[in-house]
């Protein structure tokens, strides 16, 4: 605690303790989007099962922990040097990437209770889980045995009987019957067959070019080098429901992925579900547009992966988006189609931190009173109104039909709301309370009477 607070202080002097993730100077992010064409369907019957499963489970959780979550800083973006990366004064490139590396001498998360994790996540209404075992700098938090940079071999813990803290991580989740999975960073800015020494960084990708049998060695070692620690992760770390690769700037075919995917699939991962991100290739097989919501329903799998704070990792500044703001999203991400895939950031002990639990505890408060109006529904052609302040979803055999109106931060649960189609046959009811609710439906027009409801209503009807 003593380090980190020496560290946050010494930022803190520069005038800097925390970037807002992938934006430039005039707040433009740059993120994964989103088109409404481009995917290319699995033809896998086990895969295309396990995904029409995963759109059963509509929210999970996205947790990036590493080397960035001991100051609280962007993970790992701050060693890339292209122009819209922001360090503190007083640093060089240079001397900026050293400070960063040797935040692994200082890495101790002592209190780490990934059953802590998981009960707060479980008690949240969430069904899956992604946990970043590599992100971009190449700081591995599994026991890899082909580098000693990670969590396993950091100075203060590598004697700790939970060091492989991976392990600990999906061995927790699994205990509460959460689908697993892996977050990979196909680029590694820590290895020297990726980034050389003995040239600068101009960017995210490789920094050199494959101009000489020396360098095409390079490369060819490190796409080994990834595929070794593919193979590391789905051999030696239990069964995964969805492999998540990030670094699109490095293809599939880099890491030799196909490879890597037809020998977990035809072993303990049968369907395994394969996210290569924002590539729209055949190992894409669902997309995942990142700090959005799309404009419009898509009839293909996808997720949003939405950060709950303003951060990925942990970031002392961080202010979590309200129960009501979360729900909100949940809503109309199951709506349009999605899945929404929570960013949580563990504190540098290994903690999810008070002000996060009691952020999402409401929210699942919310799901245990209202989820059938989100699991395992699927979505309908009227999806919201005009004023966008309900959105529907279906049961599956497409007989029921949910209406779900939020509670606006500022203004709460409107008293009354107006949609046209999705006309209901019989009662309405209110899914919490199971009490009947008052509408009238006149030229088209649906008004309904909306009961109180903390956080939002579901309401449901025959159509």
């Amino acid at each position: 605690m003593k380090k980190i607070s020496i560290i946050m202080a010494l930022l803190a002097c520069f005038g800097w303790t925390s970037m807002m993730a992938h934006t430039d100077e005039a707040g433009n992010s740059f993120v994964h989007s989103h088109e409404a064409n481009g995917y290319i369907a699995p033809d896998d019957p086990a895969v295309l099962q396990k995904l029409d499963q995963w759109q059963d489970l509509k929210f999970g959780v996205l947790f990036h922990w590493g080397l960035y979550s001991i100051p609280g800083i962007c993970e790992s973006w701050q060693i890339c040097s292209e122009d819209w990366i922001t360090r503190p004064k007083g640093f060089t490139y240079d001397s900026y990437k050293r400070w960063y590396w040797e935040l692994s001498g200082s890495f101790n998360p002592v209190a780490f209770n990934p059953d802590q994790w998981a009960g707060i996540m479980e008690d949240a209404g969430m069904k899956y889980m992604i946990f970043t075992t590599k992100h971009h700098d190449g700081f591995c938090m599994f026991d890899s045995k082909y580098t000693d940079f990670s969590i396993a071999h950091a100075p203060l813990f590598e004697g700790n009987p939970k060091a492989d803290v991976a392990k600990y991580v999906f061995d927790a989740f699994r205990k509460k019957d959460f689908w697993i999975g892996c977050y990979f960073s196909k680029p590694d800015w820590h290895s020297q067959w990726f980034w050389n020494d003995y040239y600068g960084c101009a960017g995210r990708g490789r920094n050199y070019k494959l101009d000489t049998p020396e360098h095409k060695q390079w490369w060819e070692n490190y796409r080994q080098f990834c595929k070794n620690q593919l193979m590391e992760l789905t051999e030696n770390y239990g069964k995964f429901d969805i492999l998540w690769l990030d670094g699109g700037w490095v293809r599939a075919e880099d890491v030799y992925l196909e490879e890597v995917l037809q020998k977990a699939r035809g072993g303990q991962h049968p369907g395994l579900i394969s996210v290569d991100r924002a590539m729209k290739t055949k190992w894409e097989n669902y997309q995942t547009p990142e700090r959005s919501i799309p404009e419009t329903q898509l009839d293909y799998p996808w997720e949003s992966c939405i950060t709950l704070t303003h951060a990925w990792g942990w970031d002392p500044t961080g202010v979590c988006k309200s129960p009501a703001k979360v729900i909100s999203m949940l809503a109309e991400i199951c709506a349009k189609g999605g899945c929404l895939l929570l960013g949580v950031g563990p504190t540098p002990q290994g903690l999810i931190q008070p002000e996060v639990e009691e952020a999402l505890k409401p929210v699942g408060e919310w799901l245990r009173k209202n989820g059938e109006a989100i699991y395992g529904t699927r979505i309908t052609p009227v999806y919201t109104n005009d004023e966008k302040n309900v959105w529907f979803t279906a049961s599956k055999d497409g007989k029921t039909v949910y209406a779900i109106v939020p509670q606006d931060d500022n203004t709460g649960v409107p008293a009354t709301i107006t949609w046209e189609g999705n006309a209901p046959k019989g009662k309405m009811i209110d899914v919490a309370t199971k009490k009947a609710v008052k509408f009238v439906t006149k030229n088209g027009k649906t008004t309904v009477t909306v009961p109180r409801g903390k956080n939002g209503v579901a309401l449901k009807f025959l159509r």
